[in-house]
């Protein structure tokens, strides 16, 4: 992430990895998507951190699928980044409280939903996360679709990345 970029709580923020989950998720994404991965900024001791739902990205041996809360260099490192971007509410109220909600759902222990069920909140993948705390805010938010997945075997419906990318509540602070 560049130097000079100042993340703020509420911030959305995205990436494209190199792995083989980001090319599934570039591929669900067809021509729209460039970002595999979503996350929201947080407030942590004074300090900004990203909490974001992921698969397959273990602290320590035996670590489930979970939300996690990971310093934004971690976040952006160049082993599961090749480009992001970072974007800003248009109300910093509601993304401060999108924040917080944010972090609660990180306090809970929240799992990983491998499903993409996003009628069920007890679990849940990293757009989900970022669409839930929104709403949870007061400001939820607007022309988010679910879409079908074009990958065998597979009938979800979900949120992509391109979704929250495409949102007008949000301005592009830096893309990277």
């Amino acid at each position: 992430m560049p130097a000079n970029c100042s993340l703020q709580p509420g911030d959305v923020v995205l990436r494209c990895g190199a792995g083989m989950l980001s090319h599934a998720v570039l591929l669900a994404e067809g021509n729209d998507g460039i970002y595999s991965h979503v996350g929201i900024v947080v407030d942590s001791a004074g300090q900004p951190m990203i909490v974001h739902a992921v698969p397959d990205e273990p602290d320590y041996e035996g670590d489930p699928d979970r939300v996690k809360m990971d310093t934004p260099a971690k976040f952006f490192n160049r082993m599961q980044a090749i480009r992001g971007e970072v974007l800003r509410h248009h109300d910093a109220v509601a993304a401060r409280l999108a924040a917080e909600k944010a972090l609660q759902v990180y306090h809970r222990h929240t799992l990983f939903d491998h499903d993409y069920d996003d009628s069920d909140t007890t679990l849940m993948y990293c757009t989900e996360l970022v669409v839930f705390v929104f709403s949870q805010s007061g400001a939820p938010l607007t022309g988010i679709e679910r879409h079908g997945l074009p990958l065998p075997g597979v009938d979800y419906e979900c949120v992509l990345p391109s979704d929250i990318v495409g949102c007008k509540d949000f301005e592009t602070i830096i893309s990277f």
